[in-house]
């Protein structure tokens, strides 16, 4: 069976959200992490906000395993499918291989997986992907119209397509405005074209998260992008230490400024990315009896990515530069205007 990531070449479909009534809990929905942990502050555990969130509404039973090593990935699912779940939630593009495996060896279970489509589809999970890109290019025309050095830099965890998706729309939106703007604000960290750039190779080390964001501001960097979970807690705080005249910190998956709030103060914004929307939906789908394998879609049109708040920031943008951030966003949701393109 041949998969991978659909990203940017998927026809975005609705989210569907039908009415939550509360129902016995005898249904069972189980999320496995990837090695981020359940509380990343991030992708892992704003999916979980999503599984909580039909515990809530519809009555289901809840619960994780946290993967501490890749090779935990096929052992937790298989003890969820041991436990008798009704669906599974497995997170983050690392286990497509495992999920894969599993839903062919037990097709009366539901999955459904963040960051990952499987082509041809699987009649027994939902993949969720995002068109990340869409809203990190609005977060790039942010940071280049907020930038005093005139350089702005992304680093990623891992070179993978949930991870560059971010990067490649953050890329996208700085040259729609030096094109906008007769402006020459240089990049650091990632290559589109090339596909090449700066990793940790890892979605854990703070540490990594301090050196590439200190690396980029000896660069001249003043406002950093990290795509790595956890990682980029460690960007935040070298942005604190610095303080934010001298580096600013966009965040991304959940809006960082209030999944850090010992360091809100240094996020810009942050790019999101509503899984807790599409795994609820995808609970809700199974619960129901109306699960079909296939994919879910976020977008900025249906709301399933996003550009958060400037927060303390807000004072601090221009009003002409917040007026055109709204008008690419109204360009990008009627097809007007195509990232990368």
């Amino acid at each position: 069976m041949k998969y991978g990531m659909l990203y940017g070449a998927l026809t975005a479909l609705p989210l569907i959200f039908a009415s939550a009534t509360a129902q016995a809990q005898d249904f069972k929905a189980c999320q496995v992490t990837d090695t981020g942990g359940i509380d990343d502050k991030g992708f892992n555990e704003t999916a979980w906000k999503g599984a909580e969130r039909a515990g809530e509404a519809l009555g289901a039973e809840v619960k994780f395993l946290e993967s501490q090593a890749e090779t935990d990935y096929q052992p937790n699912i298989g003890s969820f499918i041991d436990e008798g779940c009704d669906v599974i939630v497995t997170v983050g593009f690392l286990l497509g291989d495992a999920t894969a495996t599993a839903a062919a060896a037990n097709p009366d279970v539901d999955f459904t997986i963040v960051d990952f489509a499987y082509s041809p589809t699987i009649d027994n999970v939902i993949g969720q992907v995002f068109n990340t890109q869409e809203a990190a290019f609005l977060a790039g025309y942010l940071a280049a119209g907020m930038s005093e050095t005139g350089t702005v830099g992304t680093f990623g965890g891992i070179n993978i397509p949930p991870v560059t998706v971010f990067m490649d729309g953050f890329v996208w939106g700085v040259e729609w405005y030096n094109a906008a703007r007769s402006a020459s604000v240089q990049v650091l960290g990632w290559d589109p074209d090339s596909q090449e750039g700066l990793f940790t190779n890892n979605f854990e080390s703070l540490d990594d998260g301090r050196t590439f964001a200190q690396n980029l501001f000896d660069e001249n960097a003043d406002i950093v992008m990290p795509v790595a979970g956890p990682v980029g807690l460690g960007a935040a705080a070298l942005a604190d230490e610095l303080g934010t005249d001298q580096l600013k910190i966009i965040g991304v998956d959940a809006d960082q400024f209030f999944t850090d709030p010992e360091k809100q103060h240094v996020y810009l914004t942050s790019v999101l990315k509503r899984m807790d929307a599409t795994v609820f939906n995808a609970i809700e789908l199974s619960q129901s009896g109306n699960f079909e394998g296939g994919v879910i879609v976020g977008t900025l049109a249906n709301d399933g990515v996003g550009l958060a708040p400037f927060h303390d920031f807000d004072s601090a943008v221009p009003a002409r530069l917040s007026g055109e951030i709204a008008a690419l966003q109204n360009g990008i949701i009627n097809g007007s205007i195509v990232p990368g393109q």
